[in-house]
């Protein structure tokens, strides 16, 4: 974030501005496909994004940081403390820990219901205890908190074109399919935590249980039941997309660059895994360099195209006339 971004944001206190900087770097250093996706929305906004992003960050690392049993109630003990800094921080707006100064102010200057950060907090305890979800409708009342929620939040940052509340189902969606693309490409991953995300009825479904994943992840053999349910669940993924994408054409025109741009990189997600043969439960699947390129400048374009737009645009009194003068047009996101 430059000095810049935070000027234009009017962020002008110097603590403010260091806790701000605090959350840029922490999504440059974890959230590659987030920042380079982030990037392409107005200076003004980035700050926000990277408050609301730095927040979500530092609590998941809270979870993970540690992998044996006994660290647990260190663990609960660090979650319950950022919680109090979340309570108090939203409602003075100050907070010594900066990830809640952040995003105790993103909160205030956009009107950022609270009860969207109760809830991933909630979820956040949740993975301290859970370690697998007997069926999808038990994951989607997880994901509400750990997902849906940061859609949420992020739609008051992006601006929409319509009521807030029309854009919501479709923010919460993409949250959604965001999470279950990290879930598939993390299988592996996560089983080392202790957590399978993949729902145990759709495993069952294929003939494929907690104890087959695990050995496959430590023989690195693999398992054609296990492609199966690997399969399924990123069908069950690509669905999400499909309800997510209607919303993107509901929102600012120059935020939806940005959203379409993130919305590719991860759905890229899932062709990789598919290109890599599901092989998530020994490898991370990647998204080229070179295609993620070609997304970001394809960004770069739409961004160019909204902003002559958004100028050539007539003035409000003219607008009107020729809405009623003819048929309204939904704009391509």
């Amino acid at each position: 974030m430059t000095a810049r971004e935070l000027d234009a944001a009017g962020i002008t206190d110097p603590a403010l501005r260091r806790a701000y900087l605090h959350c840029r770097r922490l999504n440059a250093r974890h959230g590659k496909t987030y920042f380079l996706a982030t990037r392409l929305l107005p200076g003004h906004r980035r700050p926000a994004v990277h408050a609301l992003y730095g927040f979500a960050r530092w609590a998941d690392d809270i979870v993970d940081s540690h992998g044996h049993d006994l660290d647990a109630a260190r663990r609960a003990a660090a979650l319950a403390s950022l919680s109090d800094s979340l309570r108090h921080g939203l409602s003075t707006r100050r907070s010594a820990e900066p990830v809640v100064h952040a995003l105790a102010d993103t909160a205030h200057r956009y009107g950022i219901d609270p009860r969207h950060f109760y809830d991933f907090m909630t979820s956040m305890h949740d993975d301290l205890t859970v370690t697998d979800y007997p069926t999808y409708e038990d994951l989607r009342r997880y994901m509400h908190g750990s997902a849906a929620v940061i859609g949420l939040q992020m739609l008051p940052v992006l601006g929409a074109t319509v009521p807030r509340a029309e854009a919501e189902p479709y923010a919460a969606a993409l949250g959604v399919a965001f999470q279950l693309t990290n879930f598939l490409r993390d299988v592996g991953e996560d089983l080392d935590r202790g957590r399978v995300y993949v729902p145990a009825d759709l495993l069952h479904a294929h003939g494929v249980d907690r104890e087959q994943l695990r050995w496959s992840r430590d023989t690195g053999r693999r398992n054609p039941r296990i492609t199966r349910a690997l399969k399924a669940f990123e069908a069950l993924t690509r669905d999400v997309y499909r309800q997510a994408v209607p919303g993107i054409a509901l929102l600012d025109p120059v935020s939806r660059p940005c959203i379409r741009t993130a919305f590719v990189l991860y759905s890229g997600i899932l062709d990789a895994v598919a290109e890599d043969g599901y092989s998530v439960l020994h490898r991370r699947a990647v998204v080229p360099r070179r295609r993620r390129a070609v997304v970001a400048l394809d960004g770069l374009a739409r961004i160019a195209r909204a902003r002559i737009g958004h100028r050539c645009a007539p003035a409000p009194a003219a607008s009107a006339a020729l809405r009623s003068a003819a048929p309204v047009r939904q704009g391509a996101a």
